[in-house]
């Protein structure tokens, strides 16, 4: 059984521990007035694997002090990467943070697609040498001037922000190759501890499976960017076939690579998302492209209950869902 089939087990087990393990008994619950109670339950579930994944790491401190986060869009990898350094620190270790975003190469050196244009989610993008560079420097003590990419100027230029690993010191890095080997050649695969964090599961049985993970990540992607960033719901889901085809070439391959898997569903996702999503969708005419796309993700919310107002106020501040819906206080 790989890592992410076993993700997926465990999730199954515990949705079939609670009692809800299908659609129906999900509504159910809703409908019984509990939507709150599964708030809680789900939160207090994720928050034990967070301190679960912090342990291990805890464990591990003294050999490894490079972790490594990834995940395709959409799976709650910034906010779980704040939590986990989060119970980090009650252990008392201090994670400090590089962002990988930092580590371009300069434009003229960047890979370009079949199409002819720049492909920032290549290897390639990366400055692999100075990444390697740093992370060596860092292992052995030493202090490094982590670079700024100015996205303007399409280069590297200096941040004055130095950085030194002490002994309760971790290095945490999140992105889309941080799985993939390659990204550190220089560096002793013992020294790396990595997770692998995606909304992998969805509910077993019932008359009709809980939606694909795709699907629900699409449906986190629709909203977040209608409310942060100006982007339609009928644009994202036309970009949506690139961002998969990114995540096939870059992230899936190297998922099995983790040594911990992070399941960021919840059972009361897709009810949350509904309240939020179902007039966006509905808001696509008969006439654009991305219309039967989105009567496709109509369909699948239209099989849930619906959260209320009050039970969406009760979704803690610093939930994964917060990174969606807004009011995040990470």
């Amino acid at each position: 059984m790989t890592k992410i089939d076993a993700a997926r087990q465990e999730y199954k087990d515990w949705c079939s521990a609670v009692g809800i393990d299908t659609i129906e008994a999900l509504n159910a619950t809703l409908d019984e007035g509990r939507g709150i109670e599964l708030i809680n339950l789900c939160e207090a579930r994720q928050e034990r694997k967070y301190a679960d994944i912090a342990n291990q790491i805890y464990y591990r401190r003294r050999s490894k002090k490079i972790i490594m986060m990834s995940g395709p869009s959409s799976s709650g990898k910034t906010s779980s990467a704040l939590r986990i350094a989060q119970q980090c620190k009650v252990l008392g270790l201090n994670p400090k943070v590089i962002e990988l975003d930092n580590y371009f190469v300069s434009r003229e050196k960047t890979p370009k697609n079949e199409k002819g244009d720049y492909d920032f989610e290549a290897l390639g993008a990366m400055d692999i040498e100075l990444l390697n560079e740093h992370l060596k420097m860092l292992l052995e003590g030493k202090t490094v001037e982590i670079p700024k990419f100015d996205f303007v100027k399409g280069c590297q230029v200096r941040s004055g922000k130095c950085i030194t690993l002490g002994s309760n010191d971790i290095l945490c890095m999140e992105g889309i190759h941080a799985l993939n080997p390659a990204l550190t050649p220089a560096i002793d695969p013992a020294n790396i501890y990595r997770v692998y964090i995606s909304a992998l599961s969805a509910l077993p049985g019932g008359e009709k499976v809980h939606n694909s993970t795709t699907d629900k990540r699409l449906l986190r992607r629709i909203l977040r960017d209608s409310r942060t960033r100006g982007i339609s719901p009928e644009t994202n889901i036309l970009q949506w076939p690139n961002v998969r085809a990114g995540e096939e070439r870059n992230i899936f391959p190297f998922e099995e690579n983790a040594e911990t898997v992070f399941n960021s569903s919840t059972l009361y996702d897709i009810p949350l998302l509904k309240y939020y999503t179902e007039p966006l969708l509905e808001g696509i005419s008969e006439s654009s492209p991305a219309y039967e796309k989105a009567q496709h993700l109509l369909d699948l919310i239209g099989h849930f209950r619906v959260l209320k107002p009050s039970e969406i106020a009760a979704v803690p501040p610093t939930s994964i869902m917060r990174e969606f819906i807004g009011g995040q206080t990470l």
